[in-house]
């Protein structure tokens, strides 16, 4: 039986051999697509899984009414917290950014590689694998420290295992040598806890009272907590408890607490806090892009399904005889389902393998456009996938299969099936969901692009091209040695031919990170605006990024009341102050980052853009970098190149870098405007994703709709060559033909209309600058589906004229 059944399905697909490999090129295209991100999907989710006690270890996050949410806490939340609460076991503090390293080294070698300041107990927490020594009191004080296997090879050679009890230190002045007490493997396993060396926490040591401070947000804390504890509850508990030592602070520094601002603490398990962490989490994934991408390959998987629907109900007329006189010879229903249901599982199972195929080759480049290295090594990506191709199979399949099966006799042997009404309703309702799909496509994609390139052409404030930034590596936050530093290599760097000009700052347009702080009216205190950004600049700052005034000046070294407490306001200070850009000029306010010190405003910048286009343009005081603590973080210079020998120019300066500046040292730089490009190349992404999946799509679908329009036309050549006979022209028939395609395509669009307005305006709120809601992507939809419908149907139709009437005609 199984053999006859297979027999049958091979020669369909050899006699519909045009619409079989159209099926298996969509399915093809459209599982590969799914795969492509579902791997991503997986990969993100698989950060601390290999961790035994990944439930009961959660990340504490708090919610601060100025700040927003932050993956820090402060160092009394997390220890007393543990005594007062029995709920909490113990916890550990681990702040680790991967994006910046430090020099280790020791007599004779060094390893430039990431750091992990932390407190005892973090071997407790995360499963280190021990190579040499002992995690107990490892990294008690601070002359203790941890290395990682990597770190231990390149400092000790093959000695490494023998390292313990050895000194090392890290490069800069005033540091002392620390005892290599444990030698450790990083996780194999996807893990943000992977990192050079684990030294402990130095704001634990010789801080005076600052880790008494309730609200010295520092460190990246983690609570492990008892089974069952019940974490809704707790987390209203130490919310109730922050807020509480809040309000002391406030009242305090004799400021009036705002309730409606009170701290929320929240309590992410490891296991998901890749993704859901509520901040920006320890090197957090976009899940919200994931998901939306995961959501359009599943409609692509869709929309394979329905071609393939599609096609096998119109193909209904070519087996409707083939049905009644097998349940004439006494097949029954349940054996026809199973045998078209087999036949549909060949060719998904056959587009199933080319899939992966197409997965395995494009996966580099697609690794390389995530900045990921996934590998298709996890068996259960392959169970998974094969079950989805199981189920896909029974769905996608079963709609023919009983629609086929369930023919009677007495019909389809009694004359043309093809010419009968059943089965066009369910042909169009699916032909009309393939084109709202393809339609929902080509508007979200012309939005996106619409919204990126808005983002992209903006004016940001400022001139970049030709600047690039270099940040110190080997950095001292004693004696001004930063300061001092700055000024020595800005020296050295402008002699160097081909550099135009040099400038610095504390924070660097497009690298997202600032230092922030509260400033307050000085004649009204009660007037506070919070996260103004802190921006010591040199002299020649606004000069050299060519930014505009809207009023006053600039700081000018020959008053000395400019450099002892003059300040620049930008535009979106001065609007949340309540003054305009005249009455700004003159007034005097209190920076947080200054106890009970005025700095008066002696001029107002334009805004201009420093985290990114997407963001609103923040409050921002500007102030001479050499009168305060901001000395000791000007750690970069900002070099302008001239454009006639670019290139030699930064080999040059490689070479002052690598040979004097810092060596020892890996030299890296980067262009100021493609920096800032970066802050939204989140949204290029997604753009440019769309677009791939959006051609997907209308290949898909036009694959579809040409091979179904085949099918349909091919039913009707009988009609066509009768109405060639009675006189119709070309013209008047391929009309015929089409505009019933047209019409399912103009009832498509319009559907497709509200759920892309709904979509795309949902997409657009992320933006604190955005276009208007366009119309004309929704017109060009409309527009560019019925010229693609009518291009691909009129093309079959126009072929059907010029059929051999007497071929058609020779039994009427």
């Amino acid at each position: 039986m199984i053999k006859n059944w297979l027999k049958i399905a091979f020669i369909n697909y050899r006699n519909n051999w045009l619409s079989t490999i159209i099926n298996i090129l969509g399915l093809s295209v459209g599982l590969c697509v799914f795969l492509l991100i579902y791997i991503h999907w997986q990969d993100e989710k698989s950060y601390e899984q290999h961790n035994a006690n990944k439930d009961n270890i959660f990340l504490v996050e708090n919610k601060n009414g100025d700040f927003g949410t932050m993956v820090v806490s402060s160092f009394p939340e997390l220890s007393v917290s543990k005594e007062k609460f029995s709920e909490i076991e113990d916890y550990t503090i681990a702040n680790i950014w991967g994006g910046y390293k430090v020099r280790l080294m020791t007599a004779d070698k060094s390893a430039f590689v990431t750091s992990c300041r932390a407190s005892d107990s973090v071997f407790d927490f995360f499963p280190f694998e021990k190579i040499a020594g002992s995690f107990k009191n490892a990294i008690s004080d601070k002359s203790k420290i941890a290395i990682s296997e990597e770190t231990a090879k390149t400092l000790f050679g093959d000695e490494y295992k023998n390292c313990v009890g050895k000194t090392v230190s890290l490069d800069g002045p005033n540091t002392e040598p620390m005892v290599v007490t444990a030698v450790y493997k990083n996780p194999d396993a996807n893990s943000v806890f992977k990192a050079g060396f684990i030294m402990r926490n130095q704001g634990l040591e010789g801080n005076g009272n600052a880790n008494t401070q309730w609200t010295n947000y520092s460190y990246v804390g983690y609570f492990k907590l008892k089974q069952g504890t019940d974490v809704k509850d707790l987390e209203k508990k130490l919310s109730a408890l922050m807020a509480e030592q809040e309000k002391i602070a406030a009242e305090g520094w004799g400021e009036k607490y705002d309730a409606t601002k009170k701290a929320e603490v929240s309590l992410t398990p490891i296991s998901k806090m890749k993704l859901d962490a509520k901040s920006e989490g320890v090197s957090k994934g976009d899940k919200k892009s994931i998901m939306i991408l995961l959501s359009l390959s599943a409609l692509i998987l869709l929309l394979s399904g329905i071609n393939l629907i599609n096609l096998k109900t119109a193909q209904a007329s070519q087996r409707a005889k083939e049905v009644g006189v097998r349940k004439v010879v006494g097949s029954t229903r349940s054996k026809l389902i199973l045998q078209f249901l087999l036949e549909t599982f060949i060719i998904c199972f056959v587009a199933y393998i080319i899939a992966f195929a197409m997965v395995e080759l494009l996966l580099p480049g697609y690794n390389k456009f995530l900045n990921k290295e996934i590998k298709l090594n996890d068996h259960n990506l392959f169970v998974y996938t094969g079950l989805l191709l199981i189920v896909f199979s029974l769905i996608s399949g079963l709609i023919p299969a009983l629609y086929l099966s369930n023919f009677k006799p007495i019909n389809t042997l009694k004359g043309n099936f093809a010419r009968s009404k059943s089965g066009v309703w369910l042909r169009n309702s699916i032909l009309t969901l393939q084109l709202i799909i393809s339609s929902f496509f080509i508007i979200c994609s012309l939005i996106i692009h619409l919204q990126v390139s808005y983002m992209t052409s903006k004016d940001l404030g400022f001139k970049g091209d030709q600047v690039i930034h270099i940040q110190f590596k080997k950095t001292d936050w004693q004696n001004d040695f930063n300061s001092k530093k700055y000024i020595r290599l800005k020296n050295e760097v402008s002699k160097i031919a081909g550099v135009e000009d040099i400038t610095g700052s504390v924070n660097t347009i497009g690298w997202g990170m600032s230092n922030t702080s509260s400033v307050k009216n000085a004649l009204d205190t009660t007037k506070s605006i919070p996260n103004v950004i802190v921006g010591a600049i040199e002299y020649n700052y606004f000069k050299f990024y060519k930014m505009r005034f809207a009023s006053g000046r600039d700081i000018d070294v020959r008053f000395a009341s400019d450099t002892i407490n003059g300040t620049i306001a930008n535009e979106s200070f001065i609007k949340k102050m309540g003054w305009n850009k005249d009455q700004a000029i003159g007034k005097e306010v209190f920076p947080g980052w200054e106890e009970k010190k005025k700095y008066k405003i002696i001029g107002v910048v334009k805004d201009f853009y420093i985290n990114g286009v997407d963001k609103p343009v923040e409050p921002m005081l500007f102030f001479n970098y050499d009168r305060n603590w901001a000395k000791n973080n000007m750690a970069n210079l900002q070099i302008k190149l001239s454009k006639d020998d670019i290139n030699g120019t930064l080999e040059r300066i490689k070479e002052f870098w690598l040979t004097k500046a810092e060596p020892g040292y890996p030299y890296e730089y980067q262009f100021i405007d493609k920096q800032f490009a970066k802050t939204f190349e989140k949204f290029q992404k997604q753009q440019t994703l769309f677009t791939i999946l959006n051609i997907v799509v209308l290949v898909i679908a036009l694959l579809g709709l040409f091979a179904l329009s085949s099918l349909l036309i091919e039913q009707k050549l009988k009609d066509v060559a009768i109405k060639k006979t009675l006189g119709a022209d070309e013209r008047t028939i391929v009309w015929d033909l089409t505009k019933r395609f047209l019409l399912i395509c103009v009832i498509a669009v319009a559907i497709s209309f509200p759920f892309g307005y709904y979509a795309m305006n949902e997409w657009l709120k992320d933006f604190a600058y955005r276009i208007d809601m366009p119309v004309w992507p929704y017109a060009l939809s409309m527009i560019s589906l019925l010229i693609l419908t009518f291009v691909v149907v009129s093309f079959k139709a126009y072929r059907a004229t010029k059929i051999n009437l007497v071929k058609y005609l020779k039994y009427e």
